[in-house]
């Protein structure tokens, strides 16, 4: 085999392949010489087919498998031995001329092909010793608990139906049937039974609960509203609409009171009980929030520290797929660049950076894991299917069963769980002090979410 490289500029590398015919046809007759012991043809016993028959009954196949087993190895050799890290698969251009292609298959001439590949550019990796980070913590207050408590207690309060005539408020429930039309039409997700509104929610179209206070039980009107102009569903977004609506029930809210009882209702011994689960439950949120505040500093600090070119391939494909999500993003919410104070051209270029920004941090990451031997364990994916396969109750053994069928989602599982352990493994290293902060600055959103 002779290879010849063609091109090296920046991350990009081309070679020029030629394996001998000869060299091919060996291996055509190794692989018939395989094969002949599993073959029955008629007139020869078994194993006792002679190459030469076998080569002109199946010649053409096997050097087909040949060609193919012969560049996927000479692919392998060329990066093996230049110590490459591939960005993506290589492209393979094999001759597409069909006498070409009819004297490679009939063993008449060598094969010549070329190959490009991109390659990850060598990373020296920091010292991470010297990295300093501060971590956030917020302690959970008094306060927080009986915001928390309030929270629950409103949500589980009691509604009782209101007496024959007595007429909808704010913050009473209306049980309705509505139809509704735009210019006399039906229109699809218009109609509905046994709605639940809640008056002053703000959970339906502006104006809808509003024109509801009045309403007694058996009572029909007629609500005109118009759908906001960024409403999700494009063909009715800021569209004037009519709803012919009944009122089945109206239902007026009780009090709720937070003591024991309250807290039996919830399936819990009591109301310290409850607040215990409450303050777990922040406890909770404050540490997630706290380590994504810790991990963006650290990921900030690697992005320092590490300056290189990332393959382009990689790039583009990264911001491709952000692109797709901000255009398709400002498309539901029915804005445009300048809405966002911006223009087509900045908002790429600025997508861009954060693409590449993300690559190369993802490319430092891997190269820390594979430095020092960090790896997923079956067991670590496991947990994470169960994980998964609990937020569909009655339906686990599907998504069992889907992880299962598609290793491309298991690999979805599979990249997170591997970048916090990189990420804790750093954490180790550096030097991280803490610092008690309000609740307010530990939610505070960053200027800057590239990562």
């Amino acid at each position: 085999m002779q290879v010849t490289e063609t091109l090296s500029d920046g991350l990009k590398r081309e070679f020029q392949v030629v394996v001998p015919a000869a060299e091919l046809d060996a291996k055509v007759n190794a692989r018939l010489d395989e094969l002949k012991g599993r073959i029955r043809l008629d007139g020869f016993r078994p194993g006792k087919v002679p190459v030469a028959h076998l080569k002109r009954v199946y010649g053409r196949s096997a050097m087909a498998e040949v060609i193919e087993a012969t560049v996927r190895d000479a692919n392998n050799q060329i990066v093996s031995e230049r110590g490459y890290k591939l960005a993506a698969e290589p492209k393979v251009t094999l001759p597409e001329e069909k006498d070409a292609i009819e004297q490679l298959i009939a063993g008449k001439s060598d094969l010549n092909y070329t190959m490009a590949v991109e390659i990850v550019p060598p990373i020296t990796l920091a010292d991470f010793k010297t990295i300093k980070l501060t971590r956030l913590t917020s302690e959970v207050t008094d306060a927080e608990v009986e915001e928390g408590i309030a929270r629950i207690t409103e949500q589980n309060k009691p509604y009782t139906v209101k007496g024959e005539g007595e007429k909808a408020a704010k913050d009473d429930r209306v049980v309705i049937s509505y139809a509704g039309t735009i210019n006399g039409a039906p229109f699809e997700g218009g109609t509905g039974e046994d709605a639940a509104v809640l008056i002053g929610s703000n959970t339906f179209i502006p104006g809808f609960e509003d024109q509801l206070i009045g309403i007694a039980a058996g009572e029909t009107r007629t609500l005109n509203v118009k759908f906001p102009e960024h409403y999700q569903a494009e063909h009715l977004a800021g569209k004037n609409a009519e709803f012919v609506v009944t009122a089945k029930s109206v239902e007026t809210p009780g009090k709720v009171t937070a003591d024991d009882a309250f807290a039996k209702s919830l399936g819990l011994e009591s109301i310290a009980k409850l607040r215990d689960a409450v303050k777990d439950r922040i406890t909770r949120d404050h540490a997630g929030a706290s380590r994504q505040k810790l991990k963006r500093a650290l990921l900030d600090e690697l992005d320092k520290r590490h300056k290189f070119e990332p393959p382009p391939s990689l790039v583009e494909e990264e911001f491709n797929r952000v692109w797709k999500s901000v255009l398709q993003e400002m498309e539901n919410e029915k804005k445009t660049f300048a809405d966002e104070n911006t223009t087509e051209e900045k908002a790429k270029a600025e997508y861009r950076a954060i693409s590449e920004r993300r690559v190369r941090l993802g490319l430092v990451l891997a190269e820390i894991g594979e430095k020092n031997n960090i790896t997923v364990t079956e067991e670590e994916i496991t947990r994470a299917v169960t994980e998964q396969a609990r937020q569909f109750p009655g339906r686990e053994q599907q998504v069992w069963d889907f992880y299962r069928q598609n290793p491309q989602a298991v690999t979805g599982l599979r990249a997170p769980i591997y970048e916090e352990k990189v990420v804790d493994f750093l954490l180790e290293l550096a030097e991280v002090t803490e610092k008690k902060v309000p609740r307010e600055e530990l939610y505070k959103e960053d200027d800057e979410s590239a990562a």
